[in-house]
Formats: C-alpha cells, structure tokens, sequence
C-alpha cells in the first residue's frame, strides 16, 4: 500500500496552486466510499465536507478544506454521538460542537463523517459486533485487525479518506491503532485538551487527541486543538537522553515488532542518541493497579449505570463484562485506587529525571488476523488476550497522566510496529521534537 501524502504536503500543493481544496475533498470522498474503507464510517456528511471545503481559505486555516474525520464519540452539531453502540442510537442530536470538533471547524477542516470504534471505547482490538469491524487498511496477506478504540480513524487515516482522525485515548485508543497502521497517533498531557463535548469512558484518564500520516502533521494538530504553539527545537538527537525500560514493555514481544525495535534503536544510537537501559520496578504494580478493572470499570460503570437497567441486552457483551467490573468496587476502593496512583505518579517521575523521553515499543505485537477475535464465545480467551497485549504499553502512560507518541519504525516489507516515545505529564514538547528529529533520520524522504 502506498502512504498516503501528509497534510504539510497537500497544503503546499494547495497554495502552490498545483490542487484545490474541492479537488482534494472530492478524492478523500472517493476513498471513503470505496471498499477500503468498508465499515470504517457509521455515518458520512458528503455534502457537509463539500460546502466546508468550498468556503475554506488556504491562506488562513492550516486545516483549509481539508478531510477529517471524528470518532462516533464527539459531538457534532446536529448528529447523533453514539459511541459505536446501539443503545445510544435515539438519543437527541448534539445541539453544538464538541470544543475539539470546534476547533478543528475554525481551522478549515471539511468533516467527512464519523468513524466507526470499539463499543464505548471498550477495547484495544477495535472489534464492533453492531456496526461491523474495519480490517486493517494496511493488510494484504489477511484481514487484521485495525486497532481500537478508535480503529474506523485509523482506517480513514492510513486509506487516505482523511488527513486527521480525531478520536480519544484512554489506554492507547489512538497510538494502538496508529501503531498497527504505521501512522503517526499524539496522545498530549489530558488537561491541554477540552473533553467537553466528548461520551466519557474514564474521566480519570481519557484524552481528546488525533492520528496523522506524519509527525509534523500531529505537532500542526495538536496546537489546533489544544489552542497553543509547540515550542519547536531542531536541536539533534545527539543533544537528547533517552531511556529504555526493560520492565513489562517487552513481555510477550513478537519477532517482527523486536526487529523492527532493534534496528530503530542502531540507528539512532548512530545518529548519536545517548540511550541507556532505565530500570523502572514501579511498573510492575502496574497489574495490581488494573486488577479490580481499575479507573476505566468503576467510572464507565458510573455512568452507564443509568442505561444498563433497560439496554443491558443491547451492549456487546464484551464490553458489558468489563462495564459491570465496576459495580463490585465501592467507595473505598476508588478512593485507594485514587491515593496508589498519586503515589505511583511521583515515583515513576523521579526515576525518569534526567531523561527527555524514553522508547519503548507502542505494542508489542503487529496485527492479529481478525478471525482470531470476532465475535464468538470460542474466541473470547483470545479477544481477552490480544486486548490485553495491546493495551498494556500504552497505558502506561495514562495511569502516569503523561504524553507519547506513536510512529512508524518498520520496514516496507514488514507488518507495521510503532515506536512509543514517552513522558511524564506536560513533557509533550520535547516529546514531539524528539519524535520529529526520529521520524526525520528513519522516513528522510517525507521531508
């Protein structure tokens, strides 16, 4: 499959006159309707990213006419926000905006349609049993599996239907399926970006963020949604200390995300990356914390609680499983929970002072074929293991309430494996910058 042209290069073919944005809008349209793109939409506002694209102005909006699309969990004025459920499906349509779906409206952005995701944002694989599940845009041997939570933005990204997928990341919603797409997916500090607008799955830990096609693209969006400027450093990698933690990251690894790791850290260590071996024990209370279902059961149980009564036959029971977790923990156990992870916090920040950022892999596994995880009670101990795999890294930071970034590390004969750079909470300029100077020495070409 050939990568898609990022959003900095569009752009310099809109001002250099060499496109338009209707031209551009009209072949995201395209792509969207195509069988590459089959269930990764819920609903599309074909007209709607027309009339946006027409009235756009290249020379002011970085987004001008551009594809993007939401995750079913936004609030777009006038749509129905279902969060890939069912049960959602007569609720009234949003009366305005989610502030991130604002935010990238001012900015020029032509939204295309709402992207399919794990039932409530409950799940690593991306699997929908209501809406059907998008394969991964990025497969050819075997249909795989696109990621999740927010895998129909992944499919849009890695297809070309869209330039941006904004979605949200709880425990790796977007870098599990950017990582198994080989796309860039930024997940920033939570509070520098409104979730207001947003179907919560754990207000402790969700995150409003977005998928590229390249890191230069995720810095331009991360400053439209979080409405600030990126401090920008070109300073080279040799200037930077990173870390790599042999704890838990590389459990369970597979051959092809090893190589793909391996290699990426020869080169940077010859481009003069100062990387060293960082013990880190604390992640190993890292099961002890999730035991009980952990933030995401016992705020997603709060919430749901309401709707359960009635619709519980309407859930994916998958889903439901992990829901109802959170009604055997009471009030103490939430707040135990609360006082681990600000004691948990400070200790993984202190034993990361003196380092920009540490590498690990995103997952730690490529793909899965998708049969290996549809729907199906023979297939639940796999679904269970699988998700379980893909989340564990990435949720690493989530609990630690810190940034990352996943992008592509493979080679273009491999399956996709992302590199996950990472740091404590309001490290995401560094984190950015490093990733821009990586994603520089490994895809040069794209510059």
């Amino acid at each position: 499959m050939t990568p898609a042209p990022d959003l900095h290069t569009t752009r310099l073919r809109l001002l250099a006159g060499l496109s338009s944005p209707e031209a551009e809008i009209g072949q995201a349209m395209a792509v969207a309707a195509s069988p590459a793109c089959q269930y990764a939409f819920v609903q599309t506002d074909f007209p709607g990213a027309q009339a946006q694209a027409a009235a756009s102005d290249p020379l002011r909006q970085p987004l001008a006419g551009l594809a993007v699309s939401v995750k079913d969990l936004f609030d777009v004025a006038g749509q129905v926000s279902r969060a890939g459920s069912l049960v959602l499906k007569d609720a009234a349509p949003a009366r305005q905006d989610a502030t991130a779906v604002a935010r990238l409206r001012a900015a020029g952005a032509a939204l295309i349609g709402r992207t399919n995701m794990s039932e409530f944002a409950y799940s690593g694989v991306g699997v929908n049993p209501h809406h059907g599940t998008p394969a991964n845009a990025t497969a050819t041997d075997v249909p795989r599996v696109p990621g999740g939570s927010s895998s129909g933005g992944a499919v849009s990204v890695a297809s070309g239907a869209a330039f941006v997928g904004l979605g949200s990341d709880t425990g790796g919603s977007i870098r599990i399926p950017a990582a198994l797409h080989g796309i860039v997916g930024f997940k920033s500090t939570q509070r520098l970006v409104p979730l207001d607008g947003t179907l919560p799955l754990s207000n402790t830990l969700d995150t409003a963020c977005a998928m590229t096609r390249s890191v230069r693209d995720a810095i331009t969006v991360h400053e439209i949604l979080a409405a600030r400027r990126v401090t920008r450093s070109h300073a080279p990698l040799s200037q930077y200390r990173l870390a790599v933690v042999p704890q838990l990251m590389f459990d369970g690894i597979d051959a092809t995300v090893a190589r793909a790791f391996e290699r990426t850290l020869q080169a940077l260590g010859a481009a003069g990356a100062r990387i060293t071996d960082l013990p880190l024990p604390p992640l190993s209370e890292l099961a002890g914390l999730q035991a009980s279902g952990g933030f995401s059961a016992a705020e997603s149980y709060a919430w749901h609680r309401p709707l359960l009564a009635d619709h519980a036959a309407q859930y994916d029971p998958r889903v439901l499983t992990r829901i109802q977790r959170g009604a055997t923990l009471s009030a103490a156990d939430y707040i135990d929970l609360l006082q681990a992870r600000r004691d948990w916090i400070p200790r993984i920040e202190q034993a990361l002072r003196g380092f920009d950022a540490v590498l690990s892999p995103t997952v730690p596994i490529v793909a899965p074929p998708l049969a290996e995880v549809l729907p199906g009670s023979a297939r639940d101990e796999a679904f269970f293991r699988i998700n379980g795999l893909l989340l564990r890294n990435p949720s690493v930071v989530n609990l630690l309430d810190g940034c990352a970034i996943t992008l592509p590390c493979h080679a273009p004969d491999e399956l996709p494996a992302g590199l996950m750079v990472w740091q404590g909470a309001m490290r995401d300029d560094v984190v950015l910058n490093i990733a821009q100077q990586i994603e520089n020495l490994l895809r040069p070409q794209q510059q």
